[in-house]
């Protein structure tokens, strides 16, 4: 398991440009699936059980963050815009990759106060001794992507991009697991999340579910002088009640939590102030439908030192995989 989220961690795949991840995935998916399609937004459909039956759909997206360059000075230096949610006071220090493997470090124009770090003072260095040098590796328009690798500490891993390539493990996983079902179900890797749940509204609308859950990370209250969430880290699951993006369907929500009892598998609720997953997309396609989510709870998320608990990652498989395994028809 570590070993496969070290490979999707490490992989390039800001969103818009997720072609690098979704071909490992399909890689690592082999013939699990009884049919693996790509759809126009790039998301990636692998489908298993009955063809006739109760339609479920579980939704990780694989893009992550990232930077995109605005601009090349007369000296080489790089600005850049974000793709996704990235805070100026996290790039600070940070090496970035292009797709290209090129490396890169942000640098910051002199402050008097570190409130005053800005995007627009910030840039990447590249090495490059001109303006004609750097265009030799760089073009505008181009993402990159924070530069780190996966440590293991203790039953806890350290990387960028587990938001949210852990969920994108975890499906794997389920799906590989995965045995005779009655059920219909539809393993999304979905595209452009961190910009606005796109790849999750077009499946969602060509796969029409009975049952939609997202597998995402949520934020965990278990940090000194955090803000008081009902998540910690290494206490199972995190099931779903709300976020800024959706309302779970009660019955969805019962669901989760019933199974999980069922199967002693360890739970804990999630009601999320700010933020939100695909469950917001998929909840509002065509007619409606009825949404959940199951969380990986994560610290420290958006930045190149994301935190997950291998003890929830397990949970969350286990949940999914009860879940699917049974009959279901709400």
């Amino acid at each position: 398991m570590v070993d496969l989220v070290a490979k999707l961690c490490q992989t390039w795949g800001p969103s818009g440009s997720e072609d690098d991840i979704r071909a490992l995935i399909t890689n690592e998916i082999g013939d699990t699936a009884d049919e693996i399609t790509t759809d126009a937004l790039g998301n990636l459909i692998a489908r298993k059980g009955n063809a006739d039956g109760y339609r479920i759909m579980l939704s990780a997206h694989m893009d992550e963050i990232g930077l995109v360059v605005t601009n090349i000075d007369e000296k080489g230096f790089l600005r850049f815009s974000t793709v996704g949610g990235v805070s100026p006071y996290t790039l600070l220090g940070q090496r970035v990759r292009f797709a290209s493997g090129l490396v890169g470090s942000i640098g910051c124009e002199p402050v008097k106060d570190i409130k005053n770090v800005s995007l627009d003072k910030q840039y990447i260095d590249i090495g490059a001794t001109s303006k004609e040098d750097a265009m030799q590796y760089v073009q505008i328009g181009d993402m990159c992507c924070y530069h780190r690798e996966l440590d293991k500490v203790g039953n806890r891993l350290i990387a960028k991009a587990l938001d949210n390539r852990i969920g994108c493990a975890i499906l794997i996983e389920v799906l590989r697991r995965l045995g005779p079902t009655d059920n219909n179900v539809f393993f999304v890797f979905s595209t452009q999340e961190e910009v606005g749940l796109r790849g999750a509204r077009t499946s969602a609308y060509s796969i029409n579910p009975q049952l939609g859950i997202a597998v995402d990370v949520t934020g965990t209250g278990d940090t000194p002088e955090a803000k008081p969430l009902p998540v910690e880290l290494g206490k199972g699951a995190a099931i779903k009640v709300k976020d800024a993006s959706v309302i779970c369907h009660p019955a969805i929500r019962r669901l989760l939590v019933e199974t999980a009892r069922q199967n002693n598998i360890p739970h804990q609720m999630e009601v999320l102030p700010a933020g939100g997953t695909d469950a917001g997309a998929i909840q509002a396609e065509r007619t409606g439908v009825a949404v959940g989510g199951v969380s990986i709870p994560t610290r420290y998320i958006h930045s190149p030192a994301e935190m997950v608990d291998l003890t929830d990652v397990q949970a969350c498989i286990d949940l999914l995989t009860s879940l699917v395994e049974k009959k279901v028809n709400l």
